[in-house]
């Protein structure tokens, strides 16, 4: 399915989930599709273990502000997240939720709700930090705003040179995303 032509999303959870890494993925992916982006990453007082959200705008039309107040997206990683953000996602916009994490309903009747057990996933997979390229995988999916492979060389940008050796692992985590 095909999102309209601009995404504005939060990503959203705890610092050490990777929400930055996964939010800097997607609008990277964005400036190799030639697309127009915007990313804008929030930190709770605490680094690790505190709260953490990034905007990301991928749009065919010019970006006017990196703020993100209504969301086509959300993609939320823990419950605190889904409390802040849920009202905010527009009528007829995405949420993706890790239901690993989150253990309430949804309040929203006008959205659609992707639950995924991410971090159920990335541990079965052995990788338990990559819940956030399983959920970056199933939004690919979902949206078709950007491809797999736009997305997999953006991740040969974004990822350090000392962690190059975690390449096939963050694939296979986005295609795990991608299939579920």
């Amino acid at each position: 399915m095909r999102m309209d032509l601009c995404q504005e999303m939060i990503l959203a959870g705890f610092g050490g989930q990777g929400i930055m890494f996964a939010g800097r993925l997607i609008a990277s992916a964005g400036m190799i599709a030639e697309k127009e982006v915007s990313w804008l990453p929030s930190y709770g007082p605490e680094m690790r273990g505190g709260t953490a959200n990034c905007h990301v705008i991928v749009s065919d039309q010019p970006v006017g502000s990196p703020i993100v107040v209504a969301p086509t997206t959300l993609v939320a990683m823990n419950r605190p997240s889904l409390d802040k953000f849920e009202d905010a996602v527009l009528s007829d916009g995405l949420l993706i939720m890790d239901s690993s994490l989150i253990d309430r309903k949804i309040k929203r009747k006008d959205i659609k709700v992707i639950k995924i057990p991410a971090t159920r996933m990335a541990a079965d997979m052995g990788a338990g930090k990559l819940a956030n390229m399983i959920m970056v995988g199933q939004w690919i999916k979902e949206t078709g705003l950007l491809s797999m492979e736009i997305v997999k060389m953006s991740l040969e940008k974004v990822v350090s040179a000392n962690k190059q050796d975690l390449m096939d692992i963050n694939i296979k985590a986005l295609e795990l995303g991608y299939q579920y």
